[in-house]
């Protein structure tokens, strides 16, 4: 007989992943920022017809957006829990976390500065 508790727990493991999507997307402001930022990009993708490389730095940089973003604001939610009032080290904890978004960020928008500034110049 076949034991399906490891299919059983993988497939739990997705569906809590999907949920904790779904709860950043709805919930955090700086995700459906990222979020919608993510969705137009997509779609200057299919209208300027992108390379098969250039959706893939375009999707990376997206994912690598939205997980640090993820994992930022665990760390604040984390850190708001263990302490609710101002504290100078959780504060620092806090900056670092943020400046790990702020570099993918940028990485993101250097990205999308290769791919889309030539052809948007190329419509003036």
């Amino acid at each position: 007989m076949k034991d399906n508790r490891f299919v059983k727990g993988r497939v739990k493991s997705v569906y809590y992943s999907v949920m904790g999507a779904y709860r950043l997307i709805t919930t955090e402001h700086s995700i459906m920022v990222q979020f919608s930022l993510g969705i137009l990009v997509t779609v200057a993708g299919f209208y300027f017809h992108i390379s098969r490389e250039e959706w893939m730095m375009q999707t990376l940089a997206i994912g690598l957006v939205m997980a640090i973003e993820g994992a930022n604001t665990a760390v604040e939610k984390l850190c708001d829990f263990i302490n609710p009032g101002f504290n100078e080290k959780i504060g620092f904890i806090k900056d670092i976390a943020s400046g790990a978004v702020f570099f993918a960020a940028m990485a993101a928008v250097a990205v999308g500065t290769i791919i889309y500034y030539p052809r948007i110049a190329g419509l003036f």
